[in-house]
């Protein structure tokens, strides 16, 4: 199997993303840089976090018009694989890959902690080995991260199984005190309808190394290869 670790500039989580995939999938690992038109067969891509281009104009908005992401779309529509953390979950909503957007933190402020999510559905690619109902503490660190859809779409979202996590407290329990960002519904990812497209923004790949002392981000990661072939 290989992943592709798409690079803007100003990501900042690509190298951490690299490793995380090389550390608990052992399979091959490239850089895509976002002028180029060659997703180099990979069969898993990956959007990493950061400030692409800065987060001018609005996050995620100028990247969404790189030359990559005119070969991401195209490989999401035929069915492949892709996965964006944090920024890159705010590219793939302003990609038309996933529905609703990400907007301004309630607090106005950006906020960097450990926080606690528990996967919705454990049908999904990166849900597929987590214990439902159980609390995982994962990383964040965004100041535009709170999830805003319609009602219509929050309903579909909800019907299809396509909340991939909310946010909660350490018992896996969903409150409106654990909503970090005033997110819809408490939601921390999701999917498309076609389950093959993903977006969350805490940070998994800063949480697999025994030397950090969490590895609860682990599974996500090993899940693709229990769930994708190459």
């Amino acid at each position: 199997m290989k992943f592709g670790v798409v690079v803007f500039p100003g990501s900042n989580c690509d190298q951490d993303v690299i490793d995380a995939l090389r550390h608990t999938t052992e399979q091959e690992v490239v850089r895509l840089w976002h002028k180029d038109h060659d997703l180099q067969n990979c069969d898993f891509i990956v959007l990493p976090g950061g400030f692409s281009y800065g987060d001018y104009l609005r996050s995620g908005a100028i990247a969404r018009f790189s030359p990559i992401m005119q070969e991401v779309v195209k490989f999401a529509n035929s069915g492949g694989y892709v996965w964006g953390i944090c920024n890159g979950f705010q590219i793939l909503t302003e990609a038309g890959l996933l529905p609703g957007a990400l907007l301004r933190n309630n607090s106005q402020k950006f906020i960097c902690q450990n926080v606690y999510i528990t996967p919705e559905n454990t049908d999904l690619l990166p849900t597929s080995l987590l214990e439902p109902g159980k609390a995982y503490k994962i990383p964040i660190a965004h100041g535009e991260g709170r999830f805003h859809a319609d009602a219509d779409t929050l309903k579909q979202l909800q019907d299809n199984g396509q909340i991939m996590f909310r946010y909660c407290d350490a018992n896996g329990k969903v409150t409106e005190d654990t909503n970090c960002n005033g997110s819809a519904n408490n939601i921390a990812g999701i999917s498309n309808a076609g389950k093959n497209v993903f977006g969350m923004m805490p940070h998994p790949e800063r949480a697999v190394d025994p030397e950090l002392n969490n590895t609860d981000g682990r599974l996500m990661f090993e899940a693709l290869l229990q769930t994708v072939k190459a």
